[in-house]
């Protein structure tokens, strides 16, 4: 069948619609691309340390690529350097300090959510107001109390002042505040307590907050350096920030054996955060803000 002078017309204006990209469309890419960059940006300062840390003593500085890579620069660090125990103290303290303000925290937001007493609300509003207060304002009177306790260059000096952290309680309870509290009366009906009812109802419903909690409780315990550097002078309780801190004075000429310790503290943290990023979303996504 032969086909007219509109159809055609039709049909090239059909095929010329078809070919014309959406004005939302073309927007969209623009976001694409511009998120990519603002990525690339954030990341080139990691993906240039990483670099750094295998170049040879000769090349850190030159802005190109390397002609070789090389292992030495990790091995004087592990070998020359007590980074091994540097690290070691760092993931005794952040283990520690997670695992115990985790069970602490939780019990806490647990009473201060669920459980009806007295002056509930002034005790809140107490945890919630050292959120104002930051560490250099304290440290000299926390000093005070650790020396007076007998925990000066130990490990429980540098563990217990760092158990406490009102952010996870807020958290916690504002998480409790949102499990229904049918499952709570229905433990009561079969006769369990407030804490029966904590460990075997209300803390397994907790599992996901915990997960994110314990990944910003690792990695804010495993970067601090303020408080170590002030509670504890014995070198063998030094921990990892410390450490590259007295790396860079006594390397100052050196760097390429800085950097290299750079990136084996870095390590531990971006695993970590790697293996519990989705728990960490989620949980700040459902925590039930209000």
């Amino acid at each position: 069948m032969a086909r007219g002078p509109r159809a055609d017309a039709g049909s090239a204006a059909g095929t010329a619609t078809r070919r014309s990209p959406r004005p939302g469309t073309v927007a969209r890419t623009a976001r694409v691309l511009v998120a990519y960059l603002v990525a690339l940006l954030t990341v080139a300062p990691l993906l240039w340390l990483l670099l750094s840390a295998f170049r040879p003593e000769g090349e850190l500085f030159e802005l190109g690529l390397p002609d070789e890579l090389t292992l030495a620069n990790f091995a004087y660090v592990l070998t020359e350097v007590p980074f091994l125990r540097y690290l070691a103290n760092s993931a005794i303290v952040s283990v520690t300090v997670t695992a115990i303000a985790l069970l602490l925290h939780s019990m806490a937001a647990y009473a201060l959510a669920r459980i009806a007493f007295r002056g509930r609300g002034i005790a809140f509003a107490a945890v919630v107001a050292t959120l104002l207060i930051s560490l250099p304002v304290i440290l000299v009177p926390l000093f005070l109390v650790v020396r007076a306790l007998g925990m000066v260059d130990s490990y429980a000096g540098l563990i217990v002042p760092g158990v406490f952290n009102a952010f996870g309680i807020f958290l916690l309870r504002q998480f409790y505040l949102g499990v229904p509290r049918e499952l709570e009366e229905a433990a009561h009906l079969d006769g369990c307590g407030h804490w029966r009812i904590y460990w075997h109802v209300v803390l397994p419903l907790s599992r996901p907050m915990l997960a994110a909690l314990a990944v910003l409780f690792f990695l804010a315990n495993w970067n601090s350096f303020l408080w170590p550097l002030t509670v504890a002078q014995d070198e063998s309780l030094r921990v990892v920030q410390v450490g590259i801190a007295s790396l860079q004075g006594q390397y100052a000429s050196k760097q390429h054996y800085v950097l290299a310790a750079a990136v084996l503290a870095a390590l531990p943290t971006v695993l970590v955060f790697l293996f519990g990023q989705r728990r960490l979303v989620e949980s700040l996504k459902t925590s039930g803000m209000r």
